[in-house]
């Protein structure tokens, strides 16, 4: 847009308009003009900001079912904006939109916004050759929400909050990021391509990644999975680790699953411990009280095995009556569930209840520790009926129907628990030679080998103190995903997933984490998680019905086309760069994982072949995450969701955004179903065909009406389990008030 000092506002307008129309020929500009002359003819000292607010609010307005495309353009003005300040703030000409790269990042890096690693790793001409790199022109693929999300949370900005960093320039600067450790003659290619996969929309980076890559602070990791040990030093010590890791913007998963409950005996002093419960009060302040960098609370999920003694308090946790004293409303809680609890569930049956203390002190061992390595046989269960029969062992018997009851209630009023099923999680686990899995992390699609960390103290010789720490396997989740409704339908998934894998892979060497097991263990397996979103859009671009054997096949078929472009990536990686150090041993080395996994093709067969000679290099490949925010930047559909509504307005502080599904048109109409009038077995099914080939988990919620009744629910868990579901997420649940009809019918 042009300067108001160069023509007075309404002829200002005008030339906006007749620009506008050009760029948007498909829209009818004649009451939007008619609005904004109006509304702008109206009022004094209309600075340049002002009216392009105006002309955004006008644009918003327009948004409808029938009228989607206005959102493209309140981005375009918005953009315009952008364009404007920063090139104020830079000192440029607007008319260039870009200005110089160079000097945006040695600006920022004076104010000690960026690293100084950018201009320690690249020289003046390579910054020049990738900021001719920069295409203005992928801009216009955002909405206005995607475009305003970027803006507000993630664009580099000075100390005051004024605009310095422009889209295409968070991309690039992520680029140059994540491929600065590249070989110096490889390197400017591969932030290239990097760049293509970023700016084209392709994919999208963890929002660690996105909001801190290229800067002085934060780290670039999207959550962190910690085993607490039954010690006052270790709950202690966790916490600790856990509150700086949440200081820099990680989300965190917690077992707790080794602590002793209430009751329990300390140093033989009888019914003496407090329980779980005090320990989760601790871990409520600090996600309370210690933020992710000033720009949201922390965010913890608690886990607990459902044999646990403190069970009942534990799900009771977020419920918002009863004690207070015994209430966590700011934590997230998750059940850790073997098949033999969902077995007595279904068959009715009595389910027993153990201090995990008093089965170390008088069983020898941890029945925590155990998992049944084949269904209906195994360790777990070998062990807990040995618990049962040791009458020197106190416990509770219960019905296990009423511990399910409980899990519902708390489902149904809070969301939670999530559902962790720890045997087919263990049992598909391909690093289980080094370790086991005792929980999922704050989005239940991270499962990866865990274990505790230990403290010694001692005084040496010269008077001085050692702690010594023996680290445990303290999770680390390195995230990004596929936008599959434009990755797939434009056939760039063979050139994306190798480059993705690249990108995910250095960010473990990158990564300046402050916990330092939690950097061993990112170094020992090299874990990533290579997810996708826009299912559901892609669904609807394909003209592809939710609830039909169609979506459940093509599901099944594109997942295992995903995973197979993403372990060949990680083979070829190891090939340049070596496999993870514990490769030997693993599924990945004896060809195990390809077996289970039913993957007999002469293509899958040679790959398997490439992957025992050459190794692999990430111990774990693949897992689904949520993709909220960064879903809405890409013009996409959440993860694997289906649309909550095809309109409906997200609130700002002082207007209403009107939001479409995605490329909403007379054709894909009818492919946008509202996930609350979906059959929800039809999601159970999409997802089991889709697990096969995640090698970890899946953040998959389930969507019932308020008024479903339990059986239905516990129809949905017994299914989910039944068809190898290793975790869900949340059980979202709606007034019927939100929706009493479907929409698609009147199409």
């Amino acid at each position: 847009m042009i300067n108001t000092t160069d023509l007075n506002k309404l002829e200002k307008v005008n030339y906006d308009m007749k620009l506008l129309g050009e760029k948007f020929p498909q829209l009818d500009f004649s009451w939007y003009e008619e609005k904004v002359v109006e509304t702008v003819a109206a009022k004094e000292n209309m600075t340049d900001e002002k009216i392009a607010n105006v002309f955004i609010l006008a644009a918003l307005e327009r948004i409808s079912m029938d009228e989607p495309d206005w959102t493209y353009v309140a981005a375009h003005i918005y953009l315009q904006e952008l364009y404007r300040k920063a090139a104020a703030n830079r000192k440029y000409n607007q008319a260039e939109r870009y200005g110089s790269f160079y000097k945006l990042i040695t600006e920022l890096t004076d104010m000690g916004i960026y690293s100084t690693q950018l201009l320690d790793t690249y020289s003046v001409e390579e910054i020049n050759e990738l900021g001719l790199a920069i295409d203005y022109t992928k801009d216009s693929l955002f909405t206005y929400i995607g475009l305003l999300t970027l803006a507000d949370r993630y664009l580099a900005t000075s100390h005051d909050k004024r605009v310095y960093e422009l889209p295409q320039e968070r991309f690039l600067i992520i680029a140059m990021t994540l491929m600065a450790n590249e070989k110096k003659e490889e390197r400017l290619a591969l932030v290239k391509e990097s760049y293509w996969a970023l700016s084209n929309l392709y994919m999208t980076v963890a929002t660690p990644t996105l909001a801190n890559a290229g800067k002085s602070y934060g780290q670039l990791s999207s959550c962190f999975i910690d085993t607490v040990d039954d010690s006052l030093r270790g709950i202690y010590d966790s916490n600790t680790d856990l509150a700086t890791l949440s200081k820099n913007g990680g989300g965190i998963g917690v077992y707790l699953g080794h602590i002793r409950s209430r009751g329990s005996d300390i140093k033989g002093f009888k019914g003496v411990s407090s329980g779980t419960i005090p320990w989760m009060k601790q871990l409520n302040n600090t996600a309370v009280s210690v933020d992710q960098l000033g720009q949201r609370q922390g965010a913890i999920a608690v886990y607990l095995d459902v044999w646990h003694k403190d069970i009942f308090s534990f799900l009771d946790a977020r419920l918002n009556n009863g004690d207070e004293r015994q209430r966590t409303h700011d934590l997230f809680t998750g059940v850790c569930l073997p098949d033999l609890f969902m077995e007595a569930v279904e068959k009715r049956e009595d389910w027993y209840l153990f201090d995990p203390h008093e089965v170390r002190t008088v069983m020898g061992y941890s029945l925590e520790d155990f998992y049944d390595e084949e269904e209906g046989s195994g360790s777990f269960r070998n062990r807990y009926r040995e618990c049962i029969e040791n009458e020197s062992l106190s416990r509770e018997k219960v019905p296990a129907i009423e511990i399910f009851k409980r899990i519902m209630i708390s489902q149904l009023e809070t969301g939670t628990p999530y559902m962790f099923y720890r045997d087919t999680v263990n049992r598909a686990n391909q690093n289980r030679h080094e370790g086991m899995i005792y929980c999922s992390n704050l989005c239940t699609e991270i499962t990866q080998n865990q274990s505790m960390t230990t403290v010694v103290e001692e005084i040496t010789e010269d008077g001085k103190i050692v702690i010594t720490k023996q680290p445990g396997d303290f999770v680390v989740c390195n995230l990004s995903s596929i936008n599959l409704a434009r990755a797939v339908t434009e056939d760039v998934l063979e050139r994306l997933v190798p480059i993705q894998v690249r990108m995910l892979d250095n960010v473990i060497e990158l990564n300046n984490l402050p916990v330092l097991q939690a950097k061993l263990t990112n170094q020992r397996y090299r874990a990533i998680g290579l997810g996708t979103f826009g299912w559901n859009h892609l669904l609807a671009l394909q003209k592809i019905a939710w609830e039909t054997e169609e979506a459940v096949q093509y599901c099944d078929e594109l997942y295992e086309k995903i995973a197979y472009l993403t372990i060949q990536s990680s083979m070829e990686l190891a090939e340049e760069k070596g496999a993870y150090p514990l490769f030997e041993g693993s599924d990945w080395e004896t060809g195990a994982y390809f077996a289970a996994r039913g993957y007999e093709s002469n293509q899958w067969n040679e790959l398997q072949a490439l992957v025992k000679e050459k190794g692999i290099r990430n111990g774990y490949l693949m897992a689904v995450a949520p993709n909220s925010s960064t879903s809405i930047i890409a013009g996409s559909t959440a993860s694997i969701d289906p649309i909550f509504r095809k309109f409906y307005s997200e609130e700002k502080k002082n207007y209403k955004i009107p939001v479409t599904a995605p490329d909403l048109s007379p054709e894909t109409n009818w492919y946008y179903k509202s996930v609350y009038l979906i059959d929800q077995h039809w999601s159970i099914k999409q997802n089991a065909k889709r697990q096969r080939h995640i090698d970890q988990s899946i953040s998959f919620n389930i969507y019932v009406q308020n008024d479903i009744r339990a059986k239905d629910l516990l129809d949905l868990h017994m299914t989910a389990w039944k068809e190898k579901l290793k975790t869900t997420y949340y059980v979202r649940s709606t007034s019927s008030e939100v929706i009493d009809e479907c929409e698609s019918c009147h199409s």
